[in-house]
């Protein structure tokens, strides 16, 4: 399977990276096929794996802990902290405390000394990116993280934790983890420019757009069961427009998927990897059979023609749906911080 560097940490990954969110009770709870389905990755070339704490509330990096007994080495292992795991005000987060307590419960469950690639899951507007960045710093220091990243970061956050990394010596995010997929483009606009000129990596997540460009979803059809439907329901809710655009989309993205000898996981899964910014892609099974699916798209290459086909389908930029970004600024979420009833978290100095 062809391989690149990620960023510039001279880690050498996989262009698919196997995601291990359905591990676990959020998709496959049948934890033996679960282990076979690594393994299967493994053997199909791939040595890319990502993770979170939160996926399966810890069943994703416990499966994954016995999955990669005797073969740990093989691997580039990443797994993310932010999201509530537990009760209490304190239990989530890109706090000091928080990313202390959770580093050390990931290599517990993933059975492993190491980290190869921690990041931050979201942003955290309560946390100064500076104390995140410091905390990642001494985990790096203290050996049990080689290096970090960021998740869903808009490019904004991405350009202030260099800043502030660079200001204060502490270590830089070599990558980040974006949403993006022939009906999720925007990142193209910002998100990727900057990764690109700051040497980082760009890893992808959803870029089947949870399954939307599995061939699966179609107009007329009815919609198959999805996990990811009950954690974000408005990716599948027919009542919104840009769900509606998205069927009208993938008839005409099939057309042409059919018309150059693809399949429409291959024109996906080719459509992402063909962007020069662009590390790897992280395809999600939750069976063996949809695992061998993905395995025999991610070879596809796609001329100029067929891009700008794509191009004339979905423009460059466009985003139907915000639920398929998975992240709001919540200066337009939180009333509170325009109308002046409460002030806002302190940010970084960059002084």
């Amino acid at each position: 399977m062809e391989m690149t560097t990620l960023g510039r940490t001279g880690m050498q990954v996989t262009r698919l990276c196997f995601g291990a969110m359905t591990l676990g009770r959020w998709g496959n709870t049948d934890e033996g096929e679960c282990i076979r389905m690594v393994h299967r990755a493994l053997d199909g070339g791939i040595n890319f794996i990502d993770t979170a704490d939160v996926y399966g509330a810890g069943d994703s990096e416990t499966i994954l802990g016995k999955a990669l007994a005797g073969r740990r080495d093989e691997v580039i292992l990443a797994t993310k902290v932010n999201h509530q795991f537990g009760e209490g005000p304190n239990h989530s987060g890109n706090s000091r405390r928080w990313i202390a307590r959770q580093i050390d419960g990931s290599l517990r469950r993933l059975k492993t000394d190491w980290i190869d690639l921690y990041q931050l899951h979201r942003p955290d507007p309560s946390t100064d990116i500076s104390e995140s960045l410091g905390a990642l710093t001494d985990l790096v220091r203290a050996g049990k993280v080689r290096s970090i990243g960021t998740s869903t970061f808009p490019a904004h956050e991405i350009v202030e934790a260099h800043w502030a990394a660079d200001r204060r010596a502490l270590e830089r995010p070599a990558c980040e983890q974006a949403p993006y997929s022939l009906l999720v483009r925007g990142i193209e606009g910002d998100v990727l420019p900057v990764t690109q000129r700051y040497g980082m990596g760009a890893i992808i997540w959803s870029p089947l757009c949870a399954g939307w460009l599995t061939g699966l979803y179609r107009r007329g059809r009815e919609l198959p069961p999805s996990q990811r439907g009950v954690l974000v329901p408005g990716r599948f809710d027919l009542s919104l427009p840009g769900n509606q655009a998205k069927f009208d989309a993938v008839e005409q993205l099939a057309l042409l998927a059919e018309e150059v000898g693809l399949t429409l996981p291959q024109l996906a899964l080719g459509f992402i990897l063909e962007h020069p910014g662009v590390t790897s892609a992280i395809i999600g099974p939750r069976t063996m059979e949809q695992l061998e699916t993905y395995l025999a798209s991610g070879d596809a290459h796609l001329d100029a023609a067929t891009l700008d086909r794509i191009d004339e389908i979905v423009p460059p930029g466009t985003t139907f749906t915000e639920a398929d970004v998975a992240w709001r600024n919540p200066a337009l979420t939180d009333s509170a911080l325009r109308r002046g009833r409460v002030a806002p978290p302190p940010r970084a100095t960059l002084g």
